[in-house]
């Protein structure tokens, strides 16, 4: 079955003077997760900022899952500079899914972006999925996310990723060809309706079609990684999401969803 995890949360501030105000939400958060990923804040967090500066008002929310390099003090000099940006801590390591989770919870714009926080996925794209979820009929039942056509990883992690897309998809029917790329764009409210369970990013796009919502990907930049280490091996994304699948096939199987009549007063 699902695992869960519970993140002690340690911070949760506004790091930068001149904060858009509380009462004041902006229209998209965008979530970046990040563990020892010092070398790589100060440049993602401008590149973002200058892809939706001018599209949509935003705020940016990095949850430190644990780290134990400089990240902490490069996501205070980052505040400085950046009024928009919001740091969340965690304590220990809890993974990326529950960092995740912790930065949606966290969010009060409705809409959210999540991308990785090693500076492969280009936040230029950010816009054309904000863009295609803005034009959906019903925003709650939509995810877009963003398919990796050209992966710039190793060769082992083409293959293992290809292999784990592979099994997923005849397992699960989620429609999807890169369940595995961390630029997602969806509602607040959307995510915060699916089932919560540790790696539970792997397998939104299920979760949403079990909502019975849809998933659109759309084809969008990945970049070789330039600093840092990758956090992860090789094969342990694939084999630690087997027993995961299974617990998804249970809950796909075990979903109902009410045709509601009439609406609010």
């Amino acid at each position: 079955m699902p695992r869960l995890a519970f993140p002690v949360v340690v911070r949760a501030a506004d790091t930068g003077a001149g904060s858009v105000s509380p009462a004041i939400a902006p229209e998209l958060a965008v979530v970046v997760p990040v563990r020892n990923e010092a070398e790589n804040i100060h440049p993602l967090i401008d590149e973002i900022a200058a892809a939706l500066d001018g599209v949509a008002t935003y705020e940016i929310i990095y949850v430190d899952d644990g780290s134990t390099d400089e990240t902490p003090a490069r996501l205070v000099e980052a505040g400085a500079k950046h009024p928009t940006l919001r740091v969340v801590r965690h304590r220990e390591s809890c993974g990326q899914s529950t960092a995740v989770r912790t930065g949606v919870k966290a969010a009060r714009a409705p809409v959210i972006a999540t991308l990785d926080g090693d500076g492969q996925n280009d936040p230029a794209n950010i816009p054309d999925l904000l863009a295609r979820l803005r034009a959906a009929d019903d925003s709650d039942a939509l995810l877009v996310a963003g398919h990796r056509a050209k992966r710039r990883d190793t060769w082992i992690k083409r293959i293992s990723s290809r292999i784990a897309n592979g099994v997923r998809a005849r397992m699960l029917r989620d429609n999807t060809p890169d369940t595995g790329c961390g630029l997602k764009v969806f509602t607040r409210a959307a995510y915060l309706d699916m089932p919560y369970f540790d790696h539970m990013h792997r397998f939104m796009p299920a979760l949403m079609i079990r909502r019975g919502g849809a998933v659109v990907s759309v084809p969008v930049n990945h970049r070789p990684r330039e600093r840092g280490t990758s956090n992860y091996g090789t094969l342990d994304r694939l084999w630690v999401g087997i027993d995961d699948i299974f617990g998804v096939m249970w809950l796909l199987r075990r979903a109902k969803t009410p045709r509601v009549e009439g609406g609010k007063d």
